[in-house]
């Protein structure tokens, strides 16, 4: 029979279930990771459930998001994510080594494997042949603890691509921007993307990566690429040749859709504000004045990337105006670059070089000023991500960030005279003092064994500062709801708004109830009064159109309402890894069987849902009534069997711990 990559993958790691579109299936998994803004929390669920050590081959702990340090709350972060890598077997990730995905990419993605990362960036890895799923913290903690990772199979898209890339004006975040065009920001809910065709051959390892991490924008479960001569190419130069497969579809595999692109028609393109699908021909901004440019984050941050800006920028100075911000992704990627000289190209121009984070991706540093326009190779332009509200953020590959960047607006780069160029990563970057100064292995499981309750330097005690509180833990549900509409939203919301990211916000990712105070802030300033206000009154619920809880896997999303008090989510449509954090945390997630009954519904009505838990065990079906009678409607839960066991029990935490009991 024959195969396509996904089934070769899933088949191999198959642990229960059947790998067929619909079916839920468990798959064993190679290796987790987490990152700063997330992992506090999913390390703190590790340890509430009470596991000696990670039961994963590999995990990874990174620090990449929370890098300033205006006070001691990240700094405290980073000590106990350290420490808890240390005394459970997880390689760390210092402050400074880079951005958790292209770090990975670099020194852990291997063809034909499996991992989760807390991150919806995590697709990342899939521009290395494997199977790359961004989970939220409470997933990747019970995974690490010996779980299998269970998810609902999709639908698997064959992205077909043919041609080559017209280079040096078209990148591959143009090709990823085009299929945004096409699908939209809800068109890969529910679905892989499985690159092949003649053209895949004509992409980099890190261009695929662009592609693959730009796949969580279209709601993608993942992203993947074959394994060829390409991955090999790019596993060398990380001195892990011997970690690479071939790996391809077979010839008569079957898929569940096609999306044909040429790439010998893709032209430089630009996602306007604030979503990543509003994409338009760069050829029709011509002239648009642009005050910043942001370039790298975890998508555009490679070698190949930067050294192609730094081509540009070679001779020539930043516009006066323009304010020039580069991240480099990797320590690896910033000291090639600066043992080659490109560094200092860039810096002459008049760059700005941030640390190896994802800084002003996030919000974290770098906003632009009020009103500004903003031009970012990054993943994200939802409003007020960039740290600004009024900012205008529009999101275009290296090369036209670099010439925004020198005009002071944009151009269209086959307007300029560019000469191609031929970008080759050094043959050093296997240099094994650079690899491994800045990653901390883990101590062998007998080493640590055999220390276990003793005084040693190789067994630390997990440090917790002040700012680190316990998870908080959801009672099982009740038989009924009864609970206030707190707020009604349209589609598309995202989880930057619902829950905040940037500077002020994600110091207290350790700390759930001080960060449930930002809870819709950018949205509805009052929201979290009020939800603290109807918690003694039996809670609340939230009501949205489709493709609720689009964007980033922060299950603080889904943790600081719960702990606000939220107990279900009625929406037209969910984005897949918000819906699982609700199911995780105890909210139940329902489904409009009539998407027009939304009209019905006004914020501060009070609905009732009786036979909850009878529903959940029966048909799904619930019957949804306001309190005064003057309407009904009828809710779906679609629910498969663990998920079900997990409301039920108020949460994956103490469901996971009733089944160790």
């Amino acid at each position: 029979m024959a195969f396509n990559i996904v089934r070769k993958i899933f088949n191999d790691h198959l642990v229960y279930g059947q790998v067929s579109k619909g079916s839920a299936v468990g798959l064993r998994v190679d290796e987790v990771y987490t990152q700063d803004a997330t992992g506090t929390m999913a390390w703190l669920q590790f340890e509430a459930m009470g596991v000696d050590r990670v039961k994963v081959p590999v995990a990874v702990s990174y620090v990449d998001h929370n890098m300033i340090q205006s006070n001691y709350m990240n700094a405290d972060d980073h000590v106990f994510l350290q420490s808890v890598a240390a005394r459970y077997g997880a390689w760390f990730s210092r402050p400074g080594n880079g951005i958790c995905h292209q770090v990975n990419l670099e020194r852990f993605a291997a063809p034909g494997k499996i991992v989760l990362g807390t991150d919806s960036h995590t697709p990342t890895n899939g521009g290395a042949g494997m199977i790359a799923i961004g989970v939220g913290g409470l997933d990747a903690a019970t995974v690490m603890v010996g779980a299998p990772y269970e998810l609902t199979m999709p639908a698997v898209m064959l992205v077909r691509l043919s041609g080559r890339l017209q280079r040096p004006w078209a990148t591959a975040m143009d090709v990823i921007l085009e299929i945004l065009r096409r699908l939209t920001v809800k068109g890969g809910v529910g679905r892989i993307l499985e690159y092949g065709g003649e053209g895949v051959g004509d992409l980099t390892v890190p261009e695929r990566a662009t592609i693959t991490n730009m796949g969580a924008e279209l709601g993608a479960t993942t992203s993947i690429f074959p394994s060829d001569q390409q991955t090999l190419r790019f596993l060398r130069t990380q001195g892990r040749a011997n970690e690479w497969v071939a790996l391809k579809a077979d010839a008569d595999a079957a898929y569940d859709e096609v999306l044909d692109i040429n790439l010998d028609e893709i032209e430089p393109l630009v996602a306007q504000p604030h979503s990543p699908d509003n994409v338009v021909p760069v050829r029709q901004l011509v002239g648009t004045k642009v005050d910043q440019v942001c370039i790298g984050s975890c998508t555009n941050s490679s070698y190949q990337a930067l050294a192609t800006v730094a081509g540009l920028l070679r001779g020539r100075v930043v516009a006066t105006d323009v304010n020039l911000l580069i991240n480099p992704g990797s320590k690896r990627v910033y000291e090639m670059l600066a043992r080659d000289g490109t560094l200092a190209v860039m810096i002459g121009a008049g760059a700005r070089i941030l640390e190896s984070s994802c800084g002003p991706c996030i919000g974290m540093g770098g906003a632009p000023g009020s009103a500004h326009v903003s031009v970012r190779s990054f993943n994200r332009n939802f409003e007020g991500r960039s740290g600004t509200k009024d900012a205008n953020v529009y999101l275009a590959g290296v090369v036209v960030c670099a010439l925004s960047a020198l005009h002071g607006q944009f151009v269209d780069p086959r307007d300029v005279g560019l000469e191609p160029q031929s970008i080759v990563e050094p043959t050093d970057m296997a240099d094994g003092e650079s690899l491994n100064n800045m990653l901390i292995a883990p101590l062998p499981a007998d080493k640590l064994a055999s220390v276990k309750g003793v005084s040693h330097p190789w067994h630390k005690e997990v440090k917790k500062g002040p700012n680190i509180k316990e998870v908080p833990v959801k009672a099982p549900i009740g038989d009924e709801i009864n609970s206030e509409v707190l707020i009604k939203l349209g589609s598309n919301v995202t989880t930057d708004d619902i829950m905040p990211a940037g500077a002020k916000v994600l110091p207290f990712r350790s700390n759930i109830p001080a960060i449930s105070d930002f809870v819709f802030t950018n949205v509805d300033a009052g929201f979290a009064k009020r939800a603290n206000e109807a918690k003694v009154k039996g809670g609340g619920i939230i009501v949205g159109a489709e493709n609720y809880g689009q964007g980033s896997s922060r299950e603080h999303a889904a943790i600081a309402p719960m702990f606000l008090g939220i107990q279900a989510v009625i929406a037209v449509s969910f984005a897949r890894i918000h819906r699982s954090n609700l199911i995780n945390f105890g909210i139940l997630p329902l489904v409009f069987k009539e998407p027009a009954d939304i009209d019905l519904i006004s914020q501060g009505d009070r609905l009732i849902i009786s036979d909850i838990r009878s529903c959940l065990t029966g048909d799904q079906l619930f019957k949804v009534g306001e309190a005064a009678s003057r309407y009904s409607f009828t809710c779906v839960a679609n629910l498969n069997e663990r998920e079900t066991k997990v409301i039920l029990q108020g949460g994956l935490l103490p469901y996971t711990r009733s089944l160790t009991e």
